[in-house]
């Protein structure tokens, strides 16, 4: 049998083995991220499908951030489940600042909206930042007899079976459209469609006699005169749509839903990838042409620090998940 003096040298080398082990992992961390981002392509995870707004908003940030960083950036649409199923995504992927989610306002109403979500919208995803909201605008077609939103109410209160369309059940539309009814003592039908598309088709038609959406879906409709807009969702008024009033205007102080759209990084990410992806895109929300393309898609930049954008978006997620809560609302 070894003696203890005999076994010693062993767990020396074992030891140094360990250290030397420890040490490499370390240095690759080190190397890995000193590499980025060059090491591979970033990917921005648009969460809807190709064509809407959060596909627009990730295409247009894709170039200049490219730019910026030095690196290769691309956008790859992962759509479904009111944006849950690319959120899953990121939230479950490396959290080495290779993959980021850009997200819609539906983020903010998910949590509450959609048992059983696979992660934690809160714990798992961190903010990186808001990059701008816009009012929604209720609005009907040309030959309606609404011509005000206060017709609209008016009908409401006389029984009138008032039904308008949003772009799904648990769309940010919807939730909205339903907390103005309750606030308001208002009944209305809610008709849910799979998209802005399929929306406005009906609605330009009238064969919905409302309808709620983002200023990127309706302003086309309204520039044509196909769409007559009633009232948008914000305190103040759009920049795009001077002319017509708030909610708040039209006798309900205080109501705000705006559309919003964020990027989110799986929620271990480095801060100093964290820190320097932030500045990348306030440099570049700053830009003139930036701002005039998502001005153009109907998006009042906003920009700020990580932890402003968590603040905002946890906020939304309180609001909605009370409203989807106290009225029993149930996704498509």
């Amino acid at each position: 049998m070894k003696t203890r003096s005999q076994i010693r040298p062993y767990w020396h080398l074992l030891s140094l083995v360990a250290i030397l082990g420890a040490t490499a992992v370390l240095a690759s961390a080190n190397v890995a991220a000193q590499a980025w981002p060059t090491r591979q392509p970033i990917k921005l995870v648009a969460v809807f499908p190709p064509g809407g707004s959060v596909d627009q908003v990730a295409r247009i940030v894709s170039v200049p951030l490219a730019q910026e960083l030095g690196a290769n950036v691309i956008v790859e649409n992962k759509g479904g489940a009111s944006g849950s199923i690319g959120a899953s995504f990121v939230a479950a992927a490396p959290a080495d600042g290779y993959t980021f989610a850009v997200v819609f306002d539906t983020h903010g109403v998910n949590p509450a909206l959609i048992p059983n979500l696979p992660f934690d919208s809160k714990k798992d995803l961190t903010p990186l930042v808001l990059v701008g909201t816009s009012p929604m605008v209720l609005a009907t077609f040309a030959g309606s007899e609404y011509k005000t939103f206060a017709d609209v109410v008016a009908a409401a209160k006389a029984k009138k079976n008032v039904s308008y369309g949003s772009i799904g059940s648990g769309s940010l539309g919807h939730v909205a459209m339903t907390l103005l009814g309750k606030n308001g003592g208002i009944d209305w039908t809610h008709v849910p469609y799979k998209g802005g598309g399929p929306l406005m088709n009906d609605a330009v038609a009238g064969h919905v006699p409302l309808s709620i959406g983002s200023v990127f879906v309706t302003k086309p409709h309204i520039d044509s005169g196909r769409m007559r807009p009633l009232a948008v969702t914000t305190p103040k008024r759009s920049p795009d749509l001077p002319n017509v009033p708030t909610l708040a205007e039209s006798g309900y102080p205080g109501f705000d839903a705006p559309a919003w759209w964020a990027l989110l990084a799986p929620a271990k990410t480095p801060p100093e990838i964290v820190k320097r992806m932030n500045e990348a895109l306030n440099k570049i929300l700053k830009q003139p042409d930036i701002a005039k393309k998502l001005d153009a898609q109907g998006i009042d930049v906003v920009g700020g620090t990580p932890e402003a954008a968590r603040a905002f978006i946890e906020r939304q997620m309180d609001i909605w998940a009370k409203v989807v809560r106290d009225n029993g609302i149930k996704p498509d």
